[in-house]
């Protein structure tokens, strides 16, 4: 019963979880059927013994370390707004629902061509999605407020890559607008990492003309349904509706 469903579980697409957390889930959902510890599922795959290949894994993010040579240029780079380093512990320890990072995921790199908005609650690892016609700073600006306005409750701060695209940003109204230093992703980590997680969906330099509302809303979901070792294996989408009940 644990292989048959791991399979399908890691052929789907867009695909779920990893082993990890679908062997937690399993044993939640299914206390009484046995259940083998996630090492022991990926040495049955090492060894082929299972019907599942790597390429059925789940991507791992490579990070690279960039060299210092454009060290002058990021130091004198103007930040587009309110600076991180302004930003309160209770942003920074993760202590309540509503700060949230936000960047954009690009398909080809033209201003004129659609790229997703993406929106990630640094609390809960809730994940908000939006295409969006353009890069363009404007365009950024009314995708933004709209997306807000959409959501009453859920933000109260968002921490934007300091990008060109979000200099207008700090206009919007009913949230609080951060920004990363020059060059510093790790500064908005969760984002990041859903952001590479959507890379396995949706390739570099593919532009999103192809992509439908509803396959970016299946991204979205399966994003939100995905089992998080650093939530304990529970997932966003369930503890969303306790931070807003709250």
């Amino acid at each position: 019963m644990f292989f048959k469903m791991l399979k399908t579980a890691l052929k789907r697409r867009p695909r779920i979880d990893s082993v990890d957390g679908f062997v937690h889930a399993f044993k939640q959902t299914h206390p009484d059927q046995p259940c083998p510890s996630t090492p022991t599922v990926y040495r049955y795959i090492d060894q082929g013994r299972l019907d599942i290949k790597n390429i059925d894994l789940p991507a791992k993010l490579r990070r690279h370390v960039k060299s210092n040579r454009h060290n002058h240029s990021r130091k004198n780079k103007r930040l587009a707004g309110t600076s991180i380093d302004e930003r309160p512990d209770t942003i920074n320890n993760r202590e309540r629902f509503g700060d949230w990072e936000g960047d954009l995921v690009k398909g080809k790199r033209q201003a004129s061509e659609p790229a997703l908005m993406t929106l990630t609650e640094r609390r809960v690892r809730y994940e908000i999605i939006v295409k969006i016609p353009n890069y363009h700073a404007d365009t950024c600006l009314k995708e933004l407020q709209a997306t807000i306005d959409q959501h009453p409750g859920y933000f109260k701060t968002i921490t934007f890559d300091n990008g060109s695209e979000f200099k207008l940003l700090d206009q919007v109204q009913g949230a609080q607008i951060y920004f990363a230093h020059p060059y510093s992703p790790w500064e908005r980590g969760s984002n990041e990492n859903q952001n590479g997680l959507i890379r396995e969906y949706i390739p570099k330099g593919l532009s999103l003309h192809g992509f439908s509302e509803d396959d970016i809303a299946k991204v979205q979901d399966a994003l939100n349904q995905k089992h998080r070792r650093t939530l304990g294996y529970a997932n966003a989408a369930e503890l969303i509706e306790a931070a807003l009940a709250s």
